[in-house]
């Protein structure tokens, strides 16, 4: 089944390629026989009601320096591609809402992995609202009185912006840390939005799980271990990746929320547990795949395009 592929994502001259999910994901891709473009989500073009974008002839290769070699640039109808994948990084912000506007105009037809409506109506940590009981002790909420209050109860929190990624802007309160109301002053100043307040997790020193689930099932998991003095386990912020399995309870919040992902269209999703929470569900631009695959000698891409072929398969069955 030779598909034509057209990836939305960052430049490839920027990419880590030891750690990029998105690279792995277009090598299983090319070794499938599928034909691969690359485009920018600037690149998208809306006219007169079809979608279309500049974009290239790709092909990568694990070789530092020359991991990937580009064709000449030509505009493409986005309806005539079998599968996009939206894999540009967050923020989370009104353009890339825009873009999974623009995506739904050849979705399903054009199988857009993750569903772009479903990951507009996803935010990673408002998602994760709307399963009972996975959470930790969670405000969301502008008004100070209120966090305060939360601070009273728990005294030892994690205050953190709604719509941030990556670790951006996460700050611990320690019991009697008199930096709260500063900080507060300076979010409602940069963040029209609502902040995040969930009770501090000590579980984090241990580390937070990572576990990836292609379409509702999980697949594999690290272990992101924060360095000392750091409250956050992000890989780029110094956090050492280290072998785990899933637990029980990560089976068990897996199966609350598996179900929805794949009804969903949400085929690729990381989600983020510390101890026995879950903390965020991850469906924008989802990492961890090449380090589970180095620590438990495994491909997790092959299981990504097996759902998304017979996705595709499914569809295209379903128009004939």
């Amino acid at each position: 089944m030779g598909l034509a592929v057209a990836i939305q994502m960052d430049p490839l001259e920027t990419i880590n390629i030891d750690a990029d999910s998105t690279f792995v994901l277009a090598l299983e891709a090319q070794a499938r026989g599928h034909v691969l473009y690359h485009y920018l989500v600037q690149h998208l073009t809306y006219r007169d009601g079809r979608l279309s974008a500049r974009a290239r002839r790709l092909e990568v290769r694990r070789e530092h320096g020359r991991h990937h070699t580009f064709g000449p640039e030509e505009k493409i109808d986005l309806a005539s591609m079998d599968v996009i994948l939206m894999r540009q990084d967050p923020p989370f912000d009104m353009a890339y809402i825009t873009a999974t506007h623009l995506l739904e105009h050849v979705h399903p037809k054009t199988l857009v992995v993750n569903d772009p409506a479903s990951v507009r109506n996803a935010p990673e940590k408002l998602f994760v609202t709307h399963f009972d009981g996975v959470m930790p002790p969670t405000l969301i909420t502008r008004d100070v009185a209120e966090i305060r209050s939360f601070r009273e109860e728990h005294e030892d929190i994690i205050v953190k912006p709604l719509f941030g990624n990556g670790g951006a802007g996460v700050f611990r309160i320690r019991p009697g840390d008199e930096n709260l109301n500063a900080l507060l002053e300076m979010f409602g100043s940069s963040f029209r939005e609502p902040f995040m307040v969930q009770r501090y997790l000590p579980e984090v020193r241990e580390g937070d799980k990572r576990v990836i689930l292609v379409d509702g099932d999980p697949v594999g998991a690290v272990l992101r271990v924060p360095p000392a003095g750091e409250a956050r386990a992000n890989l780029h912020v110094g956090g050492k990746a280290v072998k785990t399995g899933l637990t029980p309870r990560d089976r068990e919040i897996c199966a609350a929320i598996g179900p929805t992902l794949k009804a969903q269209g949400l085929v690729f999703v990381g989600i983020d547990v510390i101890g026995d929470y879950l903390t965020e569900i991850n469906v924008t631009s989802p990492t961890g795949i090449q380090e589970i695959n180095r620590l438990d000698g495994v491909r997790l891409e092959a299981h990504v395009w097996d759902a998304i072929e017979a996705r595709f398969g499914a569809t295209a069955a379903g128009t004939r």
